[in-house]
Parts: structure tokens; C-alpha cells; sequence
């Protein structure tokens, strides 16, 4: 459980709803430019929802019509020109604990959100989260080349990473946007939906990732991302020890489970199910599911608007 004082609320928002946090970077009217301040409020909410239970999937996006416009030029660059390098220092070290030392390995599922503007500094932990979703009409770049600088705050890496040298290389240095569709197309991104449903999709995907069990979701993320730079041999060591410490954290049970379930039942097919303490149910049930509950919940909410506005409209009547 994380401690009492939480602490966003001014330069990020945090919104939880069944399971998921929404973190959101809130200066819109700065297209969400990563000031000093918003990395110091982003890092301290970032370790503090790693023990909070109100969070089992994090999403973060940006308030507004961006994810994030980079790094803010004037608070970041200009006003630290003159200082000394220890403040610089510890400046980049702030920035850098929240957006790919804490995110990559980050003990909960993580999604991006790209509903729209993401330049330069935002490509770090668009890059750090497990998996991202955009939308197709965001506009997304490596624009550092326009003003002059190279792109760093591991930008370019986590570029070449995603997306390959050929096409870092042209965007890089080129400086030219690129939409979330051709984002989804290079592999910066999963998949791109319009952003009328982009919310709507990422929460789905959020509730499929919460049907699995937690410790061995957190498993498989953090070996996928350790194995890239193994060879086979290293990598068969570490996935067993891995394999050991899930099932010694809490992953047991679950696999005891569903090989019942598999073998003895005949009950479940893992290629095509999902196992849980819940029961067992297809992928495509996860997500059925998932977009059931969101469309009760906004009829819910729609009825309830619906039902407010004659007793509204009477309370009016009564005082003229």
C-alpha cells in the first residue's frame, strides 16, 4: 500500500477507475511540454503507484489535445543554460528516473496513450511502457533536428529500438511528423484507432492485461524486455530462473490451476483461453466483457443525466 500524501495533482492527474490509473501530464495549454516541476511530480506518482492496490494498470496519456510536446525549451533548456553542472546533473537524473529507469521495469502492466502531439523528449516513455496505443490522426516526431539539437533523453534509442535504423535515420534527420497510423505501421506504437476510440480501446486492452495474474504478467514483461540483449544461452538461464521466482512470488496457484483445468478437466485450451481464479475464458470473451461493462457503465451514467434534468427543470419552475 502506498503512503497517505499523494502526490500529483498541479502538473499531473491521476484518475482511477476499476483497476486502471489514468496519469495524465496536465499543462495543455503548453501541449503538455515536460517542465522541471511535471518530472518531479511525474516521478514522485510513479513510484508512488507502484504500491498503490487502486492501481493494477497503468495508463499514461496527456490532458488536452497532446501527449507530449518534448521537453519544455524554456523551463528545461534556457533557464539551466547558466547553471552549474551539478543542477544540470541532477536535473537529467530526475527526468530520466520516471521515464525509462522506473517505466521499463515498472512492477505493474503499463500502456501509452498517444491522443495526440508526441515530440522528442515524450518518445522515452512512450517507448518505456509495455505497449501503446495512438491515436491515427497524432501527430508524433523527432523534431530536435529543426531547432538544432540532436535528439537525446534516449529518444533516438528508443527509436532505433522500435522502429529500426533506416527509419530513425529519416525521421531524425528530417525533422517530418508522422501520424499514429505510420506510428502502428513502424512499430513505435501497437495499433492506432481513431481518437474518438481511444479510450475506449486502451481501457479494454487495460482490462484484458488485469484478467491475467499479476505476478506472472509482471514476469513476462520484464524478461521479454532483459532477453533483447542476451544471447540464447544466458537468456535460456535467466527465463528459467524467472520462471522459479514467479511461481515462489504468487504465480503458483495459479499455474496449479490451470494445469488442472487442462489436464484433468479438459476444460481449458491455453492457446485460445485465458486461466484465472475467476474461471476460464476466451481472449475474446476478456474483451467482450471488458466493453460490456464500459457500455452498462456509460448507460449508467447517461440515465442518470437523463433523469436530473426534469426535476432540474420543476426546481426552476417552483422558484419563478
Amino acid at each position: 500500500m502506498a503512503a497517505s500524501k499523494e502526490p500529483w495533482g498541479k502538473t499531473v492527474l491521476v484518475e482511477f477507475e476499476d483497476g486502471i490509473a489514468w496519469v495524465y501530464f496536465n499543462r495543455p495549454e503548453k501541449r503538455n511540454a515536460m517542465s522541471i516541476e511535471l518530472n518531479r511530480e511525474m516521478r514522485a506518482t510513479i513510484e508512488y503507484l507502484a504500491t498503490d492496490d487502486r492501481c493494477r494498470v497503468l495508463v499514461l496519456s496527456g490532458k488536452g489535445e497532446a501527449f507530449a510536446a518534448g521537453m519544455d525549451l524554456q523551463d528545461y533548456f534556457r533557464a539551466t543554460d547558466n547553471e552549474p553542472d551539478t543542477t544540470l546533473l541532477q536535473v537529467r537524473r530526475e527526468t530520466e528516473e520516471w521515464q525509462w529507469r522506473w517505466l521499463r521495469m515498472y512492477p505493474k502492466a503499463t500502456i501509452a496513450m498517444i491522443n495526440g502531439y508526441a515530440f522528442g523528449g515524450a518518445f522515452a516513455p512512450l517507448a518505456a511502457c509495455d505497449l501503446a496505443i495512438a491515436a491515427e490522426e497524432a501527430k508524433i516526431g523527432l523534431s530536435e533536428i529543426n531547432w538544432g539539437i540532436i535528439p537525446g533523453g534516449n529518444a533516438s534509442k528508443a527509436m532505433v529500438d522500435m522502429c529500426g535504423m533506416r527509419n530513425t535515420l529519416y525521421y531524425a534527420m528530417t525533422g517530418e511528423p508522422f501520424s499514429g497510423a505510420k506510428a502502428a505501421e513502424m512499430g513505435l506504437v501497437n495499433e492506432a484507432v481513431p481518437l474518438s476510440r481511444l479510450k475506449a480501446r486502451t481501457r479494454e486492452l487495460a482490462k484484458t492485461l488485469m484478467e491475467k495474474n499479476d505476478t506472472t504478467l509482471r514476469g513476462v514483461k520484464v524478461t521479454v524486455k532483459r532477453i533483447a540483449e542476451m544471447d540464447w544461452d544466458t537468456s535460456a538461464d535467466y527465463l528459467y530462473a524467472k520462471i522459479s521466482e514467479a511461481i515462489h512470488f504468487g504465480g503458483a496457484n495459479n499455474r496449479k490451476g490451470a494445469m488442472k483445468a487442462f489436464l484433468d478437466d479438459k476444460k481449458f485450451r491455453p492457446g485460445l483461453q485465458n486461466y484465472s481464479d475467476k474461471g476460464v475464458s476466451t481472449l475474446k470473451e476478456q474483451g467482450a466483457k471488458a466493453a460490456k461493462k464500459s457500455a452498462k457503465k456509460g448507460a449508467k451514467k447517461a440515465a442518470k443525466k437523463t433523469a436530473k434534468k426534469p426535476a432540474k427543470k420543476a426546481a426552476k419552475a417552483a422558484r419563478k
